[in-house]
């Protein structure tokens, strides 16, 4: 089973319905289950994006909002979406980033250049990829990083445009 990154849109008024429902369940099942619409598989492309980024020691603020994007702010408030049926407790459990934290990236995510970010890769597409620690990649990678920045952008966007908070984790 591949681990992806996970992020789910989420209104304040549902987690505390999933906090009292895994309160009042005897196994702590916080009955998750955001909206299709309302969340999106990142795959490993953030991951692997990030890695390369590192590795050039690219800007350290973009480096800084991707990583926050991905990886929350705050894991003790959604302590209660610990459970199997969020995720497979492989990895960190899911973290929390409250609106106007949402807000906030959301804000940086627009001011990056995804283009000018993707020109740090090396033109090679075998060593760009190697860069990114996917080894072999099939497929165009600039598209596949590109489209995931841009998911990634407009999902904050729409976020902080109806005062949700966002939800990470790995599955």
């Amino acid at each position: 089973m591949a681990l992806t990154q996970l992020l789910a849109r989420v209104s304040p008024a549902d987690l505390d319905r999933c906090r009292r429902t895994a309160a009042d369940s005897p196994d702590g099942n916080p009955g998750w289950d955001p909206p299709a619409g309302d969340r999106i598989d990142l795959n490993w492309a953030l991951w692997g994006l990030l890695r390369h980024l590192r590795r050039v020691e690219a800007a350290s603020d973009v480096v800084a909002v991707l990583d926050r994007s991905i990886d929350g702010d705050n894991a003790a408030a959604v302590v209660f979406l610990d459970h199997l049926e969020v995720y497979d407790r492989i990895g960190d459990p899911p973290t929390l980033l409250a609106p106007d934290a949402v807000a906030e990236v959301a804000r940086e995510l627009d001011t990056i250049d995804t283009a000018a970010l993707l020109a740090l890769l090396p033109r090679d597409p075998v060593q760009a990829a190697e860069s990114c620690g996917f080894g072999r990649f099939h497929g165009a990678l600039t598209a596949y990083l590109a489209h995931h920045v841009d998911t990634l952008r407009a999902f904050y966007r729409d976020a902080a445009t109806r005062g949700l908070a966002v939800v990470t984790w790995v599955d």
